[in-house]
């Protein structure tokens, strides 16, 4: 008998006048990294809300792993939506030791998950400083130390990178993927970071104005149109290089540089043709390379 899905959404809606979210329906399988993709506005962190039972919903059902009841359900999940807050004047222990209180665990057992958590996002060092001594890197860690108290199985995480400077990143990002691969948790991550989705996700779905217009595998995703290659020309007579191009409408102009380098994206299909009229006219090619297709491009597509 199939696992039940982790995350099962079927037609979520919830309303805001004209925005919102429309008929929401995805599936996160147990052990996926799901990436949750869509622009500043699209209704992410509602959809969010929704899955969680923090702000009800107009039509739909959720069910996380099989289970419907909100509370009951709550009990897999550790999330993190919008921007983590602590009281600034206790340490990092003592603010993870307040939310195990406030989970009904006992003394004896809260102090033992909460050195657990500390540990596995390498906060253990730092644990008896003030939070307002945190790096936001830090804070964002204890963060998601505070999602892992009580061990779920689905952590659903709304922007865990956003506002941190690069180091920061890579930290929650290797973070994410750790916890994905070695302690078998599921996560589901939105973001409109879609570099860091790529980097760490096995699907995705990319919401836009409230609904799902894409969903699928990374790898599948970036299958979906024919191969391009990137031809890069140097010339200083730019006439003759339009001239060339101007028999290929597929052919886009991507980008030129002072040094007289310009690059341009054409189906493979093409390549040959594009190469004998460039020569033709007495423009010299600089190189011929292969473009990798990402998820930025397939989100633009998505959401034009």
């Amino acid at each position: 008998m199939p696992a039940d899905p982790a995350l099962d959404v079927q037609g979520l809606t919830r309303r805001f006048g004209a925005r919102g979210v429309h008929e929401l329906t995805l599936r996160v399988d147990p052990g996926d990294v799901y990436g949750f993709l869509g622009p500043n506005g699209a209704g992410k962190t509602t959809a969010m809300r929704c899955i969680l039972g923090l702000i009800r919903r107009d039509a739909g059902e959720v069910r996380i792993f099989g289970e419907s009841d909100p509370i009951r359900a709550r009990a897999h999940v550790g999330a993190l939506v919008e921007s983590p807050s602590f009281h600034p004047w206790m340490s990092g222990r003592d603010n993870l030791l307040l939310a195990t209180a406030y989970a009904g665990m006992s003394e004896r057992e809260g102090a033992r998950d909460v050195e657990r958590v500390l540990d596995r996002v390498g906060l253990i060092e730092r644990a008896m400083d003030r939070t307002s001594a945190y790096s936001m890197g830090m804070r964002q860690r204890l963060a998601i130390a505070r999602t892992l108290l009580g061990k779920p199985k689905l952590l659903l995480l709304d922007e865990p990178t956003n506002g941190l400077d690069p180091k920061g990143m890579h930290e929650v990002r290797e973070l994410v993927r750790s916890l994905a691969l070695h302690d078998g948790l599921t996560v589901f991550v939105s973001s409109h970071l879609l570099s860091e989705v790529q980097a760490i996700g096995t699907r995705v779905g990319i919401l836009h104005e409230g609904r799902l217009r894409a969903e699928g595998r990374v790898d599948d995703l970036l299958r979906t149109q024919e191969p391009k290659i990137d031809v890069t020309v140097t010339t200083s007579d730019r006439p003759a290089l339009d001239a060339a191009l101007s028999a290929r409408p597929e052919t886009q102009i991507l980008d030129a540089t002072l040094a007289g380098e310009t690059q341009v994206r054409v189906p493979a299909d093409g390549v040959p043709a594009l190469i004998a009229d460039l020569v033709q006219a007495g423009v010299p090619l600089t190189a011929v390379v292969p473009s990798n297709r990402s998820l930025e491009d397939v989100f633009l597509e998505v959401t034009g």
